[in-house]
């Protein structure tokens, strides 16, 4: 009986540490203020600090799937209008791949 309850114990403790562990991100751990050509980038995405990553930043992934780190779009205006660009152009492609 003894047995059981210590393998019950066991298993709820390994349980509750896979149940706590953090879950591995993908972060930036610097940024760069160098700017970037619109044509040579596909993607973007926002990383806030405190939602898993220790800095915020603009991640962009250009054609050849390399990941830059980028100041955040806050008071960046070089930022803010590359976002706005590929969502144009996310949008115009939207709009051409509707099909009947």
């Amino acid at each position: 009986m003894a047995s059981k309850v210590a393998a019950l114990l066991f298993l709820g403790l390994i349980c509750f540490h896979v149940a706590t562990a953090q879950i591995v991100m993908d972060c930036c751990l610097s940024v760069s203020e160098k700017r970037l050509i619109p044509k040579n980038i596909v993607s973007y995405k926002l990383q806030v600090a405190g939602s898993g990553c220790d800095i915020s930043a603009a991640v962009f992934l250009n054609k050849k799937g390399m990941k830059l780190c980028v100041v955040p779009p806050e008071g960046n205006q070089w930022v803010q209008n590359l976002i706005r660009t590929l969502e144009k152009r996310r949008q115009r492609d939207a709009e051409t791949q509707v099909c009947c």
